[in-house]
């Protein structure tokens, strides 16, 4: 039995910590796709487009000219009236990013409080006391009495420093 409880613990942090690192990678992924799809190269072209009418519409001042002019300016403002239609279909993959990062929230949430009452009271890990000197204690939170004369540390303590660890290695590597 205590063979048991030694490999459940060994695999237990490791997992806990694996589980926290994905669900601080899903928003990043959320955010990395609506950055990608915010300007498509469709609305790039279309600007450059609207610009181009433009700068030939004003080129042509003359009286002369002034047919020319105003079908170039229609042509702009049809162009204009598309861009604004691709800009509103983004406006909506936007608000279906937001509904996709709360409900991650909530995930994260609901996961967090699904761990903690599923290991409160059990020793994650052990450690040598001399390696924990000074937070031994902090980190043994709500995982019981030493286990062997060997400090242990809670699902409290390893979850933060868990989302710590997996907030740093996010922001450092996944720009």
């Amino acid at each position: 039995m205590d063979e048991t409880l030694k490999d459940r613990s060994s695999l237990t942090a490791p997992l806990i910590f694996l589980v926290v690192f994905v669900l601080h990678l899903i928003p990043r992924f959320i955010r990395l796709l609506k950055k990608s799809g915010s300007s498509s190269s469709e609305d790039i072209k279309l600007r450059a487009e609207i610009k181009q009418l433009m700068k030939e519409a004003n080129s042509l001042s003359q009286p002369s000219t002034f047919a020319q002019a105003a079908k170039l300016k229609r042509m702009a403002a049809a162009k204009e009236k598309e861009l604004q239609k691709s800009q509103e279909m983004q406006n909506k993959k936007t608000f279906s990013h937001s509904t996709f990062l709360k409900a991650v929230m909530v995930l994260k949430g609901i996961t967090y409080f699904a761990l903690i009452v599923w290991f409160w009271g059990f020793p994650l890990a052990a450690f040598s006391p001399q390696l924990l000197q000074p937070l031994g204690r902090q980190l043994s939170w709500s995982a019981g009495n030493p286990v062997n004369g060997n400090a242990v540390v809670g699902i409290i303590p390893w979850l933060v420093i868990s989302s710590r660890v997996s907030d740093l290695i996010c922001q450092k590597f996944l720009k």
